[in-house]
């Protein structure tokens, strides 16, 4: 295992979207791990490490509200950018008022998580890629409050306060056992032909989502 961090993300509200879910969005009862990574990443990411998520502290009661969303339902295809690059002169946007919907969402509010996670260098790591740079690195940028890109929980709308925690003070979470069933584990990008969801089976204990050891399922 390398170098770990604990984070303290809170935020009004998180959208967490349910595959399953085809028109209206619906969100997981918790972040889910590659949600979790993101938010790591959105601080510090460099192409020779690798975040992985621990554990999932839960402290805030799992609290639902809907809301109505503007959303457009269309998306840049990778073919028309592919000719842009290529000198076409052709205009690439998606018209926000043509192709704008209004969509109901089941989202979470109120959340606030305990992220533990550590990183391993990875095989695009270099003679100067050590741990414990880029371990000093990932601090100062959490001490200081710095990003490469805003963190947010689930949607850019819903941004996320992240607080480094140093003092190994984690707040104990009131919440019990809960199955949660199946949830998005992440995405396997090994073939990026054929990207592949990842699934395991989410249970809280004492509040705590406990991801070493999980096993996993396409």
């Amino acid at each position: 295992m390398g170098y770990g961090i604990t984070i303290r993300v809170r935020g009004d509200y998180a959208l967490f979207t349910r595959p399953e879910m085809k028109v209206e969005r619906v969100s997981y009862e918790v972040i889910t791990p590659s949600a979790a990574r993101g938010i790591i990443e959105a601080v510090y990411w460099k192409p020779a490490i690798r975040w992985v998520i621990d554990k999932i502290h839960v402290l805030n009661e799992i609290q639902f509200t809907n809301i109505r969303r503007n959303e457009v339902s269309e998306k840049a295809s990778e073919s028309g950018a592919r000719q842009r690059m290529n000198g076409s002169a052709e205009p690439f946007f998606i018209s926000a008022t043509d192709s704008r919907q209004q969509r109901a969402s089941m989202v979470l509010k109120d959340v606030d998580y305990i992220i533990e996670a550590h990183f391993e260098l990875t095989d695009k790591a270099g003679a100067e890629d050590s741990v414990e740079k880029h371990y000093n690195m990932a601090l100062r940028r959490l001490r200081k409050g710095q990003y490469f890109q805003a963190p947010c929980l689930g949607t850019r709308e819903f941004g996320a306060r992240v607080e480094l925690i140093e003092d190994g003070q984690i707040p104990v979470s009131s919440l019990g056992d809960q199955n949660l069933g199946w949830m998005l584990y992440d995405l396997d990008f090994s073939n990026p032909q054929d990207i592949q969801p990842e699934f395991f089976k989410a249970e809280l204990c004492k509040g705590v989502l406990d991801l070493t050891g999980v096993e996993v399922r396409r």
